[in-house]
């Protein structure tokens, strides 16, 4: 993999967060998570979001900074707090959130600064919640007039959810992320009466002009949907610790393979792989090295 570069070739805009777990706090939120392992992937990274003048989002910050991340677009809020999302477990692996509102990250500001470092980047990566207030809605549109590649990760969390909005960050997009469940949802919002995955995923590229579309399936691996082609790969059995993070450490496989160019096939393998090695670990955040992650994508294929 590539070394960090001075431009950086990824921003994740969105929440940043603390996920209130039953052992503890733990750091997140899925742009945060996805910068984490783009930047572990050897890939500079930079998270825009904004974190409250309190304790929790000086703790953020830290961490942030000690990961190697790009701290220069993240901003501080005097009247809001940073925010933390009531995790529980469920199922023992499976997790549901209650996210508060209002918090920091709702009203992220749009400057020149911003427009001058989103020049240099090659991937804007943006979920559908960080769009749930006016204010970090606004910056986000304002944001997706440049011309670096689209990364729409779905990622609903109702009820913020609404179609308009969804809409509109569609039509936007250059590469979208759905779940299973995301995608039928879509279906059902947009008027698209397909059973058959191949035949739902057709229909979104042709009403939003989406050329790239990846589809998530859990332990069942994921598909890459590539103009007319489609390139699956399986999941393994693995030992789940939890499922956080798992999703957004798949993304950020996937727009590293896709910034260094790696074929269709490669790259959905290497995602589907990383996904996997997250959910073996604890958190969305965890610890690890690259030959970690190189020694389980060789086991598990």
């Amino acid at each position: 993999m590539m070394t960090n570069e001075i431009t950086k070739p990824a921003i994740c805009y969105g929440e940043v967060l603390w996920d209130m777990l039953p052992d503890g706090p733990q750091p997140g939120g899925a742009p945060l998570n996805v910068a984490y392992h783009l930047n572990k992937l050897g890939i500079g990274t930079s998270i825009m979001s904004r974190i409250g003048n309190d304790q929790n989002g000086e703790e953020l910050a830290r961490l942030i900074n000690s990961w190697g991340i790009d701290p220069n677009m993240l901003q501080t809020d005097n009247e809001h707090p940073t925010s933390e999302v009531i995790a529980k477990m469920n199922n023992g692996n499976e997790v549901s959130y209650d996210i508060i509102f209002p918090v920091a990250w709702d009203f992220i500001t749009y400057s020149k600064n911003v427009s001058d470092q989103l020049s240099a980047a090659n991937y804007l990566i943006y979920g559908s919640l960080s769009s749930r207030n006016d204010t970090s809605r606004d910056t986000l549109f304002e944001l997706l007039e440049h011309d670096a590649i689209k990364v729409f990760d779905i990622n609903l969390r109702p009820p913020f959810v609404k179609k308009d909005l969804l809409e509109a960050l569609l039509f936007k997009a250059d590469i979208v992320k759905f779940n299973q469940a995301e995608l039928e949802m879509a279906q059902l919002l947009f008027g698209g009466s397909f059973s058959n995955e191949a035949a739902q995923i057709k229909f979104i590229q042709q009403h939003f002009k989406v050329a790239e579309i990846i589809v998530t399936k859990g332990e069942f691996g994921a598909s890459y949907y590539k103009d007319d082609k489609v390139y699956n790969a399986w999941g393994s059995e693995v030992k789940v610790k939890d499922t956080i993070g798992s999703g957004d450490s798949f993304l950020a496989a996937f727009i590293a393979n896709h910034y260094l160019k790696n074929d269709p096939q490669t790259t959905i393998k290497n995602s589907v792989a990383m996904g996997a090695f997250i959910a073996t670990k604890k958190g969305g955040c965890p610890e690890y090295d690259l030959t970690e992650y190189t020694n389980f994508k060789n086991q598990i294929f």
